[in-house]
């Protein structure tokens, strides 16, 4: 059996993704479901909020030394408007290699991305850290594991290089902002952020 072919029968529980969905914010996708529902939610688009939008917001929180609060900051508000996954991927100790357990999670990712559904769509791979280390530490690992994630997507699942941009945001929006150290912040989220070309249009129906 295929990869695809095993996602497409599990989408019979999706039913064929017919009502809108709710974002799924702080929940962690475990399942092709889960996935499929998150990343395909009905939600507002922000265009303005581009990758390069997002280093730079994370860029100049790191540069300013900006205090972290108990609310959520401003990049965590901004990406909590868009459809979207949060995963946990296992990489090894401080470094960007993805351990052999979470490419299970990679190949339920990349089934949905192919899915007929989404195959029209771009994503934004987010790296995140809790924030054990330094602020500028986290934010350059986090961005080289975001790469790696993209990396093998692209390379092992067949995923278009077009449709995943790679950000890594350190510990500028923690999950769980009073909990700053906590290993819930440590994660890996991604973001529908619109098209890559015009939608097609819809196949007519022979007339009755």
């Amino acid at each position: 059996m295929t990869r695809m072919t095993r996602f497409v029968g599990g989408l019979a529980l999706v039913a064929a993704l017919s009502a809108p969905f709710a974002v799924a914010q702080a929940q962690t996708a475990t399942s092709d479901r889960q996935i499929m529902q998150g990343l395909s939610a009905v939600v507002n688009d922000d265009p303005s909020l581009t990758a390069q939008v997002l280093r730079q917001m994370a860029q100049n929180a790191v540069d300013k030394n900006l205090p972290l609060t108990l609310d959520k900051s401003e990049i965590a508000k901004r990406l909590d408007k868009l459809a979207q996954i949060t995963v946990q991927i296992q990489f090894a100790l401080g470094s960007a290699i993805i351990r052999p357990e979470s490419y299970g999670t990679l190949g339920a990712i990349a089934d949905a991305m192919h899915h007929p559904i989404l195959l029209n769509y771009r994503f934004i791979v987010v790296g995140n850290t809790d924030t054990t280390g330094t602020r500028a530490v986290n934010l350059k690992l986090s961005q080289q594991r975001a790469d790696a994630i993209v990396r093998a997507l692209v390379t092992v699942f067949d995923v278009s290089p077009d449709r995943l941009e790679a950000v890594g945001l350190g510990q500028e929006a923690l999950q769980v902002p009073s909990k700053p150290q906590d290993p819930i912040n440590r994660r890996v989220q991604i973001f529908t952020i619109g098209t890559v070309g015009a939608m097609p249009k819809p196949v007519p129906t022979n007339p009755q």
